[in-house]
């Protein structure tokens, strides 16, 4: 691999100044205000700027991570190593139609919130998860009842060489809280939701309710990585930790949240070993008490 200052010239050939952070900690661009430095952070402002900077990584063999807004998930206190990707300038949203097209860096509560203005339906469900459209494709997010699969049209992407691809729902094979996409290491640049015409007082009234249900039960106050783990055939997790009386135990600054016990938050400026550490405690204690086997939905990466 060639050496950094000879990487941040060649991406001052792609991108502007203003848009390359060197050892930057990603705590300051993560949801759970966890991670420790990125070699070189950049935020691409153009599709073509984005096809560029995978084209440059992969002729130099430089490693390059998709970050989005880290709500789901962990960077590691070692950071990550190579070019991290932010796609936080990826923003606009429009409707045509009855489909709603976002870019990746958009919040998908924002888009949840296009679709309400314009009086479709199908994305209420989103109108709580804390993530960008990018993120959300992801995992397939989903939240009382809906998912991502469910609405998604198709997704336009660059793939692993650089090129565009057009990706159907189908392409993707989202499933519970996964997809294809960090497989084929495709970086989503905008997705296209399949909507229906709606009422604008019945969509804002489900969508009221569901920000009712979430402010209520979730620890919002706190810095955290959502819901940390899937639901087991058969239980809920959060139920299985309050049984196990899990809730307020903490590792350092982590804690599992008094309000909801399927949350971990940053309670008090934890590590991301310390989040991590509180995690697999749960994950052991569940497993003693109830001999269920508790799988994170968080994704975890970066270097020790």
């Amino acid at each position: 691999m060639i050496e950094s200052h000879q990487i941040y010239n060649n991406l001052l050939e792609i991108v502007e100044k203003e848009n390359i952070l060197v050892d930057e900690y990603l705590k300051n661009h993560t949801y759970t205000k966890l991670g420790g430095k990125a070699d070189f952070l950049v935020t691409p402002s153009t599709y073509v700027e984005l096809q560029n900077i995978i084209k440059f990584s992969n002729k130099e063999q430089i490693p390059f991570t998709l970050l989005g807004n880290g709500s789901n998930l962990i960077v590691k206190d070692g950071g990550i190593r190579g070019i991290v990707i932010l796609l936080n300038r990826f923003k606009n949203i429009k409707v045509d139609g009855d489909k709603l097209i976002a870019e990746s860096g958009a919040a998908i509560i924002e888009a949840s919130r296009k679709a309400l203005d314009a009086k479709l339906t199908g994305l209420e469900f989103a109108c709580g998860i804390p993530g960008t459209v990018g993120g959300a494709l992801f995992m397939n997010a989903g939240a009382y009842g809906g998912e991502i699969k469910d609405v998604l049209d198709y997704a336009i992407v660059v793939d692993r060489n650089g090129d565009i691809q057009k990706r159907t729902a189908a392409d993707l094979e989202l499933d519970y809280r996964t997809s294809n996409i960090a497989a084929n290491r495709d970086i989503v640049m905008e997705a296209v939701f399949q909507l229906k015409p709606g009422n604008y007082e019945d969509i804002k009234a489900v969508m009221d309710d569901l920000t009712f249900r979430r402010e209520s039960k979730q620890p919002l106050e706190y810095p955290s990585c959502g819901s940390v783990f899937k639901r087991p055939p058969g239980y809920f997790a959060g139920k299985l930790i309050q049984d196990s009386g899990l809730q307020g135990t903490s590792i350092g600054g982590a804690e599992v949240s008094t309000k909801h016990a399927g949350f971990i938050v940053n309670k008090n400026n934890a590590t991301a070993s310390e989040y991590i550490a509180l995690i697999r405690h749960v994950q052991k204690t569940v497993k003693e008490k109830f001999n269920v086997e508790l799988e994170r939905e968080v994704k975890i990466i970066g270097e020790d």
